[in-house]
């Protein structure tokens, strides 16, 4: 029986080698289904804007219950595969919401900082470390810095040295990686890897942004493509509408997903 310590290694391992890890993200247990049937799937991560999204809720807006809860019957449709959860900013309480994911099976998560000041987000890092381990859970966290996404209008620089501040004082209070959202380029890229760690950073796919052999190519341990797995889906589905109300049919191509 694979064991959620088994998993939380399994992912710690993903992240440590030397090809980086994809993962695609799912917002409800027909979506991760789908994704968890590919065999180049290694772990499951959810997107908590999609989540948020599928309930009418805008992104960081849903409450902690209901994302659970959902986050739980995805970790239960797929299985023994590692899931790492998007929780927002920890929702008021990260320990004991990282507690709650746990007893819903989650393995890893991404916890973003907002731009808080510094000393208090390695505290509620040091919350869900100590959270992890007061559960017997080796706790995967994905330490997000807002470094890029709100960085407003102040110099590029300015925003690189903070994400390489917050990012080597997340990992010293016990994060796993870094997760370091925005269109970040080639060298803007290698100025992170240099200054938080090879294989220690965790990106976003976005369009403009590098591919994911380029990124791995610069040492980033892992890409995740947050709400736009969902959006690219609600495209084809607005698509396939409007293509049937003028007329035209379901694909032959359709799949059985469910």
């Amino acid at each position: 029986m694979i064991t959620q310590v088994d998993k939380a290694q399994s992912l710690e391992r993903l992240h440590a080698a030397p090809e980086i890890l994809r993962v695609v993200n799912v917002w409800d247990a027909v979506s991760a289904r789908a994704v968890a049937a590919l065999p180049e799937t290694r772990a499951i991560a959810t997107a908590g804007h999609s989540i948020a999204a599928t309930y009418g809720y805008g992104d960081g807006q849903i409450p902690i219950d209901t994302m659970l809860d959902m986050v739980g019957r995805i970790v239960e449709a797929v299985g023994d595969l590692p899931v790492t959860a998007d929780l927002d900013d920890g929702h008021g309480d990260a320990g004991e919401t990282i507690r709650r994911a746990i007893g819903k099976g989650v393995i890893g998560a991404n916890v973003e900082d907002r731009l808080k000041p510094l000393d208090e987000s390695v505290a509620v890092v040091r919350a869900i470390v100590a959270a992890g381990e007061a559960e017997g859970v080796p706790f995967v966290l994905n330490a997000r810095t807002d470094a890029f996404v709100r960085a407003g209008g102040r110099p590029l620089d300015e925003s690189v040295a903070d994400a390489v501040e917050r990012g080597r004082a997340y990992l010293d209070a016990g994060a796993s990686l870094v997760f370091v959202p925005g269109v970040l380029d080639a060298d803007v890229t290698r100025r992170l890897v240099d200054g938080i760690g090879e294989r220690k950073i965790s990106v976003i796919g976005l369009p403009g942004s590098l591919t994911s052999t380029e990124y791995e190519a610069l040492g980033v341990a892992r890409i995740s493509y947050g709400p736009m797995t969902q959006r690219v889906a609600l495209t084809a589905l607005q698509d396939l509408a409007a293509d049937l109300y003028t007329g035209g049919v379901i694909p032959a191509s359709t799949r059985s997903l469910n």
